[in-house]
């Protein structure tokens, strides 16, 4: 990948990326990452997740399910994830292709059947299914932005995390 690291398209430090490409060139290891958070219990349904040297992100269930609708409840954060994953996904590959972006929006719906979470059936306790509609406004052509709608598709971390079966391992302490 040859980055012009002298350009800046759609607000992405292009040679920050570049440098980033050629760090993993030179040292595959590089490429290999951890991330972590720390959840703290805040008493009823809310919670708080910390997350590097952030300010704690809040979450809450909304009143109809028992919260105190103070925050976005844990399955929205999900969607949130998602959306904000495809967002950086469009932003560094548009801007790779030299494609820029007047706007973006990505809008996400699932629907989670709530007999499982309430103990009242066996079953999938999740999302049935994910639905996201990807708008960008560009100077483009249809054929660039769906190109570029591909790439994003098949690279994004929480896009696969959440298309294939991944361990999840939780263990009590």
């Amino acid at each position: 990948m040859s980055i012009d690291s002298t350009t800046q398209l759609n607000d992405v430090d292009l040679a920050a990326v570049g440098n980033l490409v050629q760090a993993i060139q030179d040292d595959p290891a590089k490429a290999r990452t951890t991330w972590a958070a720390h959840v703290t219990w805040k008493g009823a349904f809310a919670s708080e997740a910390k997350v590097r040297s952030f300010e704690p992100t809040p979450s809450d269930e909304p009143a109809g399910l028992g919260g105190g609708d103070t925050a976005a409840n844990p399955v929205e954060q999900l969607l949130g994830a998602l959306g904000n994953c495809l967002a950086v996904g469009y932003a560094a590959n548009a801007s790779v292709a030299g494609i820029e972006l007047d706007d973006l929006r990505i809008d996400l719906k699932g629907d989670v059947d709530l007999t499982v979470f309430l103990g009242l059936a066996e079953g999938h306790a999740g999302f049935d299914a994910i639905d996201a509609v990807v708008t960008i406004a560009s100077e483009a052509s249809r054929e660039e932005l769906e190109t570029l709608h591909a790439k994003v598709l098949a690279s994004s971390p929480v896009g696969h995390t959440l298309r294939n079966a991944v361990p999840v391992n939780v263990s009590l302490a």
